[in-house]
């Protein structure tokens, strides 16, 4: 029998290893997996670039990982807005690299790892220092810069629902770069709200097929910042069906 669910965010992130790819879904604090990053500091991997929108809001999330000095490089193509100061100070001080990257291009980058695209042509950075070192070549009479797939080790994601199998569908904004970041990792990790039972998914609404989760854990929307347990939620709850 097929069944994907673990029992806790830690069991789900044991295995990422030090000097991993991870890429981590969100748009600032929209899907982001708050549980499974948690999680990732209490195990300890190190020396890890991430990939994600941005590079973390105040304190918590992301921002966390990089306080702890786990992060040895972050791709995205928002590093800073008011509230991240910790990317600002790292950066400024020296102890992080930034691969910046044009938020369009970041996601075709992502889609390219999961199609099994080599590399494309876009023309978008094109005669910037973003292409300085990049081969470029005019096609139509339009300049373009060729950019090549981004693949990851892992991929931390979260969704609204999920069944054992590893189907998921998504609520509104929190879907953003979950989709493509499970198909370009090695091992997708997806931490949902409620795991339901197998074919109670329209497959009509399914947007990532199981065949891409390597594991699924629920994690109930009141558990606290920091929580590393995950289990069903009280018999009879009704759950609230906003991104968070």
């Amino acid at each position: 029998m097929i069944d994907k669910t673990v029992a806790s965010v830690a069991e789900a992130v044991a295995d990422i290893h030090d000097g991993a790819t991870v890429m981590i879904g969100g748009f600032g604090t929209a899907g982001m997996p708050a549980a499974l990053i948690d999680a990732l500091i209490a195990q300890g991997a190190r020396d890890l670039t991430i990939v994600n929108n941005n590079a973390g809001n105040g304190d918590t999330g992301l921002a966390a990982l990089l306080k702890a000095g786990r992060v040895r490089k972050i791709v995205c193509s928002f590093p800073r807005q008011v509230d991240s100061w910790v990317f600002d100070e790292l950066y400024r001080s020296g102890r992080i690299e930034l691969e910046l990257v044009p938020q369009g291009n970041l996601a075709e980058r992502i889609r390219a790892a999961g199609a099994g695209i080599g590399a494309f042509y876009t023309p978008t950075g094109y005669g910037t220092q973003l292409a300085e070192g990049k081969e470029t070549r005019r096609i139509g009479g339009r300049d373009y810069v060729l950019e090549y797939p981004i693949h990851a080790d892992f991929a931390l994601v979260k969704a609204l629902r999920g069944d054992r199998w590893g189907n998921l569908v998504y609520r509104m904004t929190a879907r953003n770069f979950g989709p493509i970041m499970a198909t370009a990792a090695k091992c997708a990790i997806a931490q949902v709200d409620e795991v339901v039972a197998l074919g109670a998914l329209d497959p009509e609404a399914i947007v990532t097929p199981g065949i891409f989760v390597r594991r699924v854990v629920q994690v109930a929307r009141c558990a606290p910042t920091g929580a590393t347990e995950a289990g069903p939620p009280p018999a009879g709850a009704r759950r609230q069906e906003r991104a968070a």
